[in-house]
């Protein structure tokens, strides 16, 4: 069941703040008695605490009979304080900047509320490997271990470069009106999300006409999918989430600057990179996982590109991911 916490008037690394701000999550299971068996799941873009549901479950990677999941929602992802969803003060255009570091600063209050005491994994895809990453440097005692997935522990130049362009598709849309639309922007969230699905697969996935696997007759029928599920997205807290994403640094924060974030992470990591990701490739985890005091580099065998590591999309890709998992969790 969906829940919230109020955060009141919650202050961000930036200097700004989110008045009256709420940040959303699901639980699943019960927490021990000693406070340490929590399982947390931080969301991706354009994901929320559900997008986790085929993880969780009798037989899944996370049985509730064991551990207390909690799945959390990101600041602008339409269901925690977004955009979309916030106080007149700053509300659609006027939302300031949000930082990874925010968002795990809120997770790290939310579970203290709940009563957990220590976190025996963190698991993310994507958006969620990045919270990972900050979650076990900004608190090294409270984090036996974690999982990123398809993820990184900042946004690279390249990475940046092609948040860029599809951020650009979007603004191009004179509708768009610097995010004070009076109607949504059609014609660049369709646009945004054409550019988009060049990057979430692989080269592969076109090529030998992988997308039937997912229902998909055609290459057009891909382009035109993807157009019609962002054209149902916000496009500020599309932004918003975006920003959060290109600003992601895990030293950003930390007087040991990258280097010194990344030693200081005391937390067993299995890193899982996708083999064939556009834009967190397995070269940038190979250097991240050499910086680890207990890190491990498992890449995510996978044809599918970006997407390979998203919960539930093909069982292959999952049964190595649950491979992992529970060798984490026996700890």
């Amino acid at each position: 069941m969906l829940a919230d916490v109020d955060l009141g008037r919650f202050g961000l690394v930036s200097g700004s703040n989110l008045p009256s701000a709420r940040l959303a999550y699901e639980t699943h299971g019960n927490l021990n008695d000693d406070g340490s068996n929590c399982v947390l799941l931080p969301s991706y873009y354009t994901g929320t605490s559900s997008s986790y549901a085929r993880w969780i479950g009798p037989g899944r990677l996370f049985d509730p009979a064991d551990w207390f999941i909690v799945a959390v929602n990101l600041f602008g992802n339409g269901v925690s304080t977004s955009p979309s969803l916030a106080h007149p003060d700053i509300a659609g255009a006027d939302f300031p900047d949000v930082d990874i570091a925010d968002n795990v600063i809120a997770q790290h209050r939310l579970l203290t509320q709940l009563g957990v005491r220590r976190i025996r994994l963190i698991a993310g895809w994507s958006m969620g490997a990045l919270q990972a990453y900050e979650w076990a440097a900004r608190y090294p005692d409270q984090v036996d271990a974690i999982l990123p997935i398809a993820g990184a522990a900042r946004c690279s130049p390249h990475n940046l470069v092609f948040l860029e362009g599809v951020k650009s598709a979007l603004l191009a849309d004179p509708a768009f009106r610097a995010g004070r639309y009076a109607a949504p922007p059609v014609q660049g969230l369709r646009a945004f999300g054409t550019v988009y699905a060049g990057w979430a697969y692989s080269q592969a996935f076109f090529r030998d006409g992988m997308y039937r696997e997912f229902g998909y007759a055609s290459v057009n029928a891909v382009i035109q999918g993807w157009a019609t599920d962002h054209e149902r997205e916000d496009a500020n807290d599309l932004l918003a989430m975006l920003g959060t994403w290109q600003r992601a640094d895990v030293g950003k924060h930390h007087p040991g600057g990258f280097e010194g974030a990344m030693g200081s992470i005391t937390a067993r990591a299995i890193v899982m990179p996708g083999s064939t990701d556009l834009y967190f490739p397995q070269a940038d985890s190979e250097r991240e996982v050499e910086l680890l005091q207990h890190g491990e580099l498992r890449p995510l065998v996978s044809d599918l590109g970006h997407v390979a590591g998203r919960p539930g999309v093909r069982e292959a890709e999952t049964a190595q991911i649950a491979t992992v998992v529970r060798e984490l969790l026996r700890g």
